[in-house]
């Protein structure tokens, strides 16, 4: 790996390792989402713990954070292998983030950012699918987990390149690891519903 190329990929990690979740969380509410409700840093419990707009910033800037790396490497002229490695970085970043010792968010708005400016229509869809099985199911956290199982199958589907199918497959499998717990909370029937989360909110 060449220098440029290995500092590409550092500060890709670099960035998707920003726990903007934690950090607008305490500027604006004074409060740590790892102290409530799951102690996930991401958009969801950010809302929960912050209200409607630190949930909607730090889904922003976790999305944000996935898009610049990503498009920067397109417009770089980057190989797609090495834009695959890229995207992998900075969603590797946020779910194992270096700032707090390794334990990050669980990844969907990342996910979201890292597949848009690079595979536009599958970013589309699986967009729009998760949107249905939220409001069918219920639960944000379902409707997260299928819509990252989609993703390889989507990129399958859309005759993607390997290294983006292999991206594909590496973000589904760790999307589903982070959301074990969540998992098991909708076995027992004890996960939150999207209406208990709004009743939730400060």
């Amino acid at each position: 790996m060449s220098p440029p190329l290995f500092a590409a990929v550092l500060a890709a990690y670099l960035l998707g390792a920003i726990p903007f979740g934690l950090l607008l969380t305490r500027a604006l509410s004074k409060r740590d989402p790892r102290e409530h409700g799951s102690g996930n840093i991401g958009a969801t419990n950010a809302m929960r713990t912050g209200g409607k707009l630190v949930g909607a910033l730090t889904l922003l800037a976790d999305i944000l954070k996935g898009v610049i790396p990503v498009a920067l490497a397109i417009a770089a002229g980057l190989s797609e292998t090495w834009i695959a490695i890229v995207a992998a970085a900075t969603f590797i970043g946020h779910l194992y983030p270096v700032y707090l010792r390794f334990r990050g968010g669980k990844g969907v708005a990342t996910m979201l950012g890292v597949i848009l400016p690079w595979q536009p229509l599958i970013a589309g869809i699986g967009l729009l699918l998760w949107f249905v099985l939220m409001k069918l199911s219920h639960y944000v956290s379902l409707a997260s987990i299928l819509a990252a199982l989609s993703l390889p199958l989507l990129i399958a589907l859309t005759d993607g390149s390997r290294p983006a199918l292999m991206t594909g497959l590496l973000i589904a499998a760790l999307v589903t690891l982070k959301h074990t717990s969540n998992i098991k909370r909708l076995l027992d029937g004890t996960e939150p519903t999207t209406e208990q989360d709004r009743q939730a909110q400060p």
